[in-house]
C-alpha cells in the first residue's frame, strides 16, 4: 500500500493551495481518507476526513469553512482544498487511510485509528 501526498509549497496568507493524495495497492472504495497535519514542535492533529463514498465529511474546527475535502474514487485520489490560509496552517500535511469496509459512517478523527499513512507534504504560509 502506498499513499503519496503532493501539492505542498509556499503560499501567502489569504491564498489557496490544493493538496492531492494518490493511493495504490488498496481497494480505495473500502477506505475512508483523512488529512492530518503536524507543525514544528507540535503533535499531529486532525484536519478533516471523508468517507469512502464521499457522502460523509468532517473537519476540525480550525479549518471548517476554509478547507474542503473531496475524492475521486476512479482515480484513487483524495484532495484537500485549502482556502484563506493562515500562518498557523503551516505544517507538514499527511494523508491517511482507514479501512471501513462498506460502512459509510462519519470518518474517524483519531490518527491512531488509521491503517496507512503517506509521507507528508510541507505547506508553508507566509505572512
Amino acid at each position: 500500500v502506498q499513499l503519496q501526498a503532493f501539492g505542498g509549497g509556499l503560499v501567502q496568507a489569504g491564498g489557496s493551495l490544493r493538496l492531492s493524495c494518490a493511493a495504490s495497492g488498496l481497494t480505495f472504495t473500502r477506505y475512508a481518507m483523512g488529512w492530518f497535519r503536524q507543525a514544528a514542535g507540535k503533535e499531529r492533529e486532525f484536519v478533516g476526513a471523508i468517507s469512502w463514498s464521499g457522502g460523509r465529511i468532517r473537519y476540525a474546527d480550525s479549518v471548517e469553512g476554509r478547507f474542503s475535502i473531496s475524492r475521486e474514487n476512479a482515480k484513487k485520489t483524495v484532495y484537500l482544498q485549502m482556502n484563506s490560509v493562515k500562518f498557523e496552517d503551516t505544517a507538514v500535511y499527511y494523508c491517511a487511510g482507514i479501512n471501513t469496509g462498506s460502512n459509510d459512517r462519519d470518518p474517524n478523527y483519531d490518527p491512531r485509528a488509521y491503517d496507512y499513512w503517506g509521507q507528508g507534504t510541507l505547506v508553508t504560509v507566509s505572512s
